[in-house]
């Protein structure tokens, strides 16, 4: 597939891959992305019902044309570290252990984790943990690169840490401690750390280019994060959220619950290095290319290219129930959670109201919708401030309500 045109000129860049017949306007929108709103390097995949019906890639591998990559293409199987993204790949975990009876929701937290009663935590519960309740988003002591990717250093962190809310009475997105939480949750349940429970029973039977704990035998196929420029056509109808003045003052604040979240690793880890892609952070630093976002959420609706469903009909239900909705004490929105994956709501504007999924902070997407059977993968490696609806992915879930609904 060649260059497409805007209107009056040639565009920039070289769209490669395919679109079903009737699904144009997501390539339209995704050009676009290129043309209009500083796109570097991105991919769009969607399927309905099982079947890919977008595959689209575009653009430089790497952002900031650094390191070895320089120049080269995005190609076919060009990955990239998705931040937040991977949340809703690692909130299928709890809720498949919980589908095989080895789970409960509703059972404290250290009934699984003894460690973590400290501190006033011994009444929280799994599903406060999942919907961002358990009021841990912060640590009084930040944590190094090398404690964070370290398990049982992270782990001790996060169990010992006092909740800085009553837990189950309000709640605040837990940006970076979702991985710990997480991970330590996961570890003591199954033995395996998440990293390798997602290969062995997700990823490795779904065939997907997904990591969390990137091996060193895919490295070279990662390019490089960069930040973008912030542009948005006139008219272009992206999603206006233009921050208040609280909002803005509170990433800048140093002493604000929402700069000490997404502060908790300290100094800010370089996502360009090998040693943080290679990392178990279930939290923040999966590295997908859109092709298996979507198959992943796709396989959440059911089968895909022979592959059994992932979840079973109880299981899809829990996925889209809301358990957490209103002010964010982190994020100073109003917010929509279910057992770990956000849902759709004017925060995040995914499909539709059965949508869940989760956006990774400037950019990538990935999500679910049940009510029209399509599932959604946007990866780039341009990164904006945007942190749960950045306009480019906006653009082509637009783009994708066009052409199907």
């Amino acid at each position: 597939m060649g260059a497409g045109r805007t209107k009056g000129s040639v565009s920039r860049v070289d769209v490669q891959g395919t679109v079903a017949a009737g699904w144009e306007p997501v390539r339209d929108a995704f050009l676009r992305n290129f043309d209009q709103r500083g796109e570097r390097g991105a991919a769009v995949a969607v399927h309905r019902d099982g079947v890919q019906v977008v595959d689209l890639w575009a653009g430089a591998k790497s952002a900031d044309g650094e390191g070895r990559d320089g120049e080269e293409p995005w190609a076919a199987d060009t990955a990239q570290v998705v931040r937040s993204a991977t949340k809703g790949v690692a909130a299928a975990v709890p809720l498949l252990l919980h589908e095989r009876g080895l789970l409960d929701l509703d059972a404290p937290v250290a009934a699984y984790w003894p460690e973590f009663k400290a501190a006033g935590k011994d009444r929280v519960t799994v599903r406060q943990l999942l919907a961002h309740r358990a009021g841990v988003p912060v640590l009084d002591h930040p944590l190094t690169l090398a404690e964070a990717v370290d398990l049982p250093t992270a782990t001790r962190a996060i169990a010992a840490q006092a909740p800085v809310w009553e837990p189950g009475t309000a709640h605040g997105y837990h940006a970076h401690t979702f991985s710990w939480l997480l991970s330590g949750l996961v570890h003591r349940v199954t033995g395996r750390t998440i990293g390798h429970w997602v290969a062995e029973e997700i990823t490795g039977p779904l065939g997907l280019d997904l990591w969390i704990g990137l091996p060193d035998a895919e490295a070279h196929r990662v390019g490089r994060l960069g930040p973008v420029e912030e542009i948005e056509p006139p008219g272009g109808g992206a999603l206006r959220l233009r921050p208040k003045r609280s909002v803005s003052e509170a990433y800048t604040d140093p002493n604000s619950l929402t700069r000490r979240a997404f502060g908790v690793i300290d100094p800010k880890p370089d996502e360009n290095d090998p040693a943080y892609r290679a990392a178990e952070l279930p939290g923040s630093a999966g590295v997908a290319t859109a092709r298996a976002l979507s198959r992943f959420y796709a396989a959440t609706l059911g089968p895909v290219d022979g592959a059994g469903r992932l979840f079973a009909p109880a299981t899809l239900d829990l996925a889209r129930t809301e358990e957490s909705a209103g002010p964010d004490r982190v994020l100073l929105v109003s917010t929509r959670f279910g057992l770990g994956h956000m849902l759709h709501g004017p925060a995040c504007p995914l499909l539709g109201p059965s949508s869940f999924g989760h956006p990774g902070r400037g950019g990538s997407l990935g999500f679910a919708d049940p009510d029209s059977g399509i599932s959604f993968g946007y990866v780039t490696n341009g990164m904006r401030k945007t942190v749960t609806a950045d306009p480019r992915a906006q653009a082509l879930v637009r783009a994708v309500r066009a052409a199907a609904l």
